[in-house]
């Protein structure tokens, strides 16, 4: 038997080597297809996978352009002859792009295969400008129908959050689905997570960009540290980067900027500082959960966040940390300098127990082996 995972994006390590290792020990020989463009930081690049195909796409400079559709046009026109080529029995396939759904569903109308679309994202629903939307409703429709008028074809489909299941129930409605958190290794690290909380030290990590809701983020510390002081410690970069810590520093807050850190050692240990982890982005963006969320998680680091959803329902119902809004600053503010060494204990607990139960390697396991049990059926 053969199996095919697609990701345009390079999804492997986040997603696809799980789905893959529990396909091969189902017996399925799998390969996997993905494009030799880094859509992050624009370069070329190349996997050295004996079973990975890098279909050779477009470049381009700029997210929102025609040469970024074109480009994703060309690499799921590719994938198709690939795909003539294989004769998989199995697909799973990662959403976006939309032009993937348009191409898969096609070879699935003329060949006996069973095909699984993975949507980690919704485009355009999730662009973060109201404006780019407005201006251009009738391109981002016509975007969105690519996927939409496809999705039927599909044998199951998996979300990455409760969110996109809402979002596109006028769709999903009756549909073969499941939710498939993103998932993280147990970390083995031996840490000492501090307890300390007559200063506040709360984390950022990840990239600092234009989705970020850095006016909020700024807000709270502010808040914070007018009643004890607060440290940000901020572990990533981005083009806002400056931005954050000129705002922050201008109310007082103490900012040490760690830069890029991939070591999970070093990471852990800046972790451990803190009290809380910082989830923060625009309202505008369309997400349930992030996976800078899964890095706290896996740590045992509680939140202070304003991701709608998947998230704000397990920050309230398993006392992980507190939920933001514009409306709410002052009065969070109060609680998090009011912290006992046994509540934050607890919450350091109590995500641990959430990080167990919904997005380690055994929770993606059980919700992969729904997802296959229900194509079998």
């Amino acid at each position: 038997m053969k199996a095919v995972c697609i990701s345009c994006f390079n999804y492997y390590d986040d997603r696809l080597r799980h789905v893959e290792q529990h396909l091969q020990n189902k017996g399925y020989e799998v390969l996997y297809i993905t494009s030799d463009y880094d859509h992050i930081d624009k370069i070329r690049y190349s996997i050295d996978r004996p079973n990975a195909i890098q279909i050779k796409v477009m470049a381009y400079s700029k997210n929102l352009s025609i040469q970024r559709l074109y480009s994703h046009y060309l690499f799921a026109k590719s994938t198709l002859k690939e795909l003539n080529r294989i004769k998989p029995d199995l697909l799973y396939v990662m959403l976006p792009p939309n032009f993937l759904a348009k191409y898969i569903s096609q070879y699935k109308r003329q060949n006996d295969v069973k095909v699984v679309y993975d949507l980690y994202d919704l485009w355009p629903e999730t662009f973060p400008s109201t404006k780019a939307k407005l201006l251009l409703s009738l391109p981002f429709k016509l975007w969105g129908k690519l996927r939409d008028d496809n999705l039927d074809s599909a044998d199951v489909i998996v979300t990455e959050c409760e969110l996109y299941q809402d979002k596109l129930d006028y769709i999903l409605h009756g549909a073969n689905k499941e939710v498939l958190y993103l998932t993280k290794e147990k970390s083995r690290i031996l840490s000492t997570p501090s307890t300390d909380t007559n200063i506040i030290n709360v984390s950022y990590l990840g990239s600092i960009n234009s989705i970020i809701d850095i006016s909020l983020i700024v807000k709270l510390l502010a808040e914070i540290n007018k009643i004890k002081p607060v440290y940000l410690h901020i572990i990533g970069d981005g083009e806002n980067r400056e931005q954050l810590i000129r705002e922050a520093e201008s109310f007082g807050v103490r900012v040490q900027y760690h830069g890029r850190i991939y070591n999970e050692e070093e990471k852990r240990a800046i972790f451990d500082l803190c009290l809380f982890g910082i989830n923060m982005m625009k309202d505008s963006v369309c997400v349930g959960l992030t996976m800078k969320s899964i890095d706290y998680f896996q740590a045992s680091l509680p939140i202070l966040n304003n991701i709608q959803a998947d998230t704000a329902y397990l920050v309230d119902e398993h006392s992980i940390g507190f939920n933001v809004t514009k409306d709410n600053i002052k009065e969070v503010a109060v609680k998090v300098a009011a912290i006992s060494k046994s509540d934050i204990q607890l919450m350091r607990q109590n995500t641990k127990t959430v990080f167990e139960n919904f997005f380690s390697h055994e929770a993606f396991n059980k919700k992969l082996e729904k997802v296959f049990h229900k194509i079998s059926n």
